[in-house]
């Protein structure tokens, strides 16, 4: 069970999500939602950062596809299941099962951060996962495109633009660590996002 925001449990694997995933999306897809909730199972004791470097290297073995591609839409921001399902996504849908998955490992939602970044090599937006140890702590990244974690002050190939989670959203000063200016709800996708993974999606 994972609190997401205002105290909501999400069950993140009902009873009939195999059976539906397996109906929706096939035998494979099926294998990497158990995977993924065997994976949940067994980081459930790691420290932290061991569960960081395993979520991070579980979800970017899945393929990177625009949105046009995979969802026929412009910007689609997937919930885990349908990420895993499609075994595809942009960076949005990485950082999401990223961030969800280290939920219902425990990670407190004050140390994860979603981040949009400028990614200068290829100059087009981007997001990325922060994980702040403590508030003022310098973040590490977790990405998709570097798939080393690495503290954002070495990741001198992005520029951050802002970051938020279901607690509002923050200017990005310093390597993402910038004042708050924003309170909860204030990002419509992110709201969308959990209320359907809140039914089931």
């Amino acid at each position: 069970m994972l609190i997401i925001h205002a105290d909501i449990p999400i069950d993140l694997f009902p009873v009939e999500l195999l059976k539906r995933v397996e109906t929706d999306y096939g035998e494979d897809a099926k294998e990497r939602i158990e995977d993924w909730q065997a994976l949940v199972k067994d980081a459930g004791g790691d420290s932290e950062k061991e569960q960081l470097t395993r979520v991070n290297r579980f979800f970017n073995r899945v393929r990177f596809v625009d949105d046009m591609r995979v969802w026929q839409q412009e910007d689609y921001w997937a919930t885990p299941v349908e990420f895993l399902g499609r075994n595809a996504g942009d960076c949005e849908d990485f950082t999401i099962a990223k961030y969800f998955t280290l939920r219902a490992l425990g990670v407190p939602a004050e140390k994860l951060r979603l981040m949009y970044v400028r990614a200068l090599r290829i100059n087009q937006s981007h997001m990325v996962l922060a994980y702040f140890e403590s508030p003022d702590a310098m973040p590490l990244v977790l990405d998709n495109i570097n798939k080393k974690i690495l503290p954002a002050n070495y990741r001198k190939d992005l520029k951050p633009i802002y970051s938020f989670n279901a607690d509002g959203l923050w200017a990005a000063k310093a390597q993402g660590r910038g004042r708050k200016i924003k309170e909860k709800g204030s990002h419509s996708s992110w709201q969308d996002i959990i209320t359907r993974i809140e039914h089931g999606q």
